[in-house]
């Protein structure tokens, strides 16, 4: 059995003159989550319905179990689990009865308690649609999507509107659903859910991937931060240049903040080699702070690329 569960290749969408998607390609390999990112428009929707089988392809390629997904779609779809940004659920149903419809919809369903534990929502079961939380939606959505014991599950935005203490258990619950063997694709807007739960990502800007790999990769090639502010008697031309990297300056009433950004091997011999220069000097260094480089980091650097 191939062990690549999604394949993109040269995908282009256009609408009208404007290009949407612009050649974006990766993979996905049986049994990972993979986080696809992007900014807004850059094409991560368009995206995303091409590989769920929403939308025909334009140009490149697509594959989900080693299929087309939107010509093939009558031997793909069984196979997948998908859960959108929006739900629609017929109002007067309880939670339990909504699920009990559903099943009625596929072949070999999980049992309705189970679906019930999975998505936390044992306590609601008797709850009609209507009066449940957005948080509780979402839950009730993610149930709906494991009901036919997918193989390829689809997450676009899955703890949106969820209160923290569920957001953490649906995140739980998916990390728990892919040691199982489940291959995930997640788009998030919630960056720390992506560092928890993601083997791999990618993160799209105008329609390209500008970035993929492990979270360990994408942030490793963004650099660790050492900042202080500048003692007022040192002049900025005066400060040194740490593993051939010069400081970049900011100044914010009348205060001068110099930050250097090293590449994660540079990080220890960068600050010892700060703290030998002040300590010849006699300096204190006021606010003195390593950061290590995050995932918002490195989305907010791409948001801010080419603008």
């Amino acid at each position: 059995m191939e062990n690549t569960a999604i394949r993109v290749r040269e995908l282009r969408q256009r609408y009208g003159e404007f290009e949407a998607v612009a050649g974006v390609s990766f993979e996905v390999a049986r049994g990972e989550l993979f986080a696809l990112l992007g900014t807004n428009g850059a094409g991560k929707t368009t995206t995303l319905e091409a590989v769920e089988g929403h939308r025909a392809a334009q140009s490149g390629e697509v594959r989900v179990l080693g299929r087309d997904p939107y010509r093939e779609r009558r031997a793909v779809r069984p196979r997948l689990g998908i859960m959108l940004q929006e739900g629609g659920f017929f109002a007067d149903l309880t939670t339990a009865e909504t699920i009990d419809h559903w099943r009625g919809f596929v072949e070999d369903p999980r049992p309705r308690d189970e679906l019930l534990d999975l998505a936390g929502l044992r306590e609601q079961a008797g709850v009609r649609a209507r009066q449940l939380s957005g948080g509780q939606k979402r839950r009730l959505d993610l149930a709906l999507a494991l009901t036919g014991r997918p193989e390829v599950l689809f997450l676009d935005e899955p703890t949106t509107g969820m209160d923290p203490e569920a957001r953490h258990a649906t995140r739980r619950t998916v990390a728990e659903l892919v040691r199982d063997g489940l291959t995930v694709l997640l788009t998030t807007h919630y960056l720390e859910e992506a560092e928890q739960l993601a083997d791999r990502l990618a993160i799209m800007h105008r329609g390209r991937v500008v970035a993929s790999g492990t979270v360990a990769e994408v942030v490793g090639g963004h650099g660790d931060r050492v900042r202080f502010r500048v003692p007022p008697d040192v002049p900025v031309a005066d400060l040194p240049v740490l593993r051939g990297v010069a400081a970049g300056i900011e100044v914010d009433a009348g205060h001068a903040t110099a930050t250097y950004t090293l590449p994660p091997d540079d990080l220890q011999p960068g600050v010892y080699g700060l703290l030998r220069w002040a300590d010849e000097r006699s300096l204190a260094l006021p606010g003195l702070r390593v950061d290590n480089a995050s995932l918002e980091d490195v989305f907010l650097s791409t948001a801010g690329a080419e603008s």
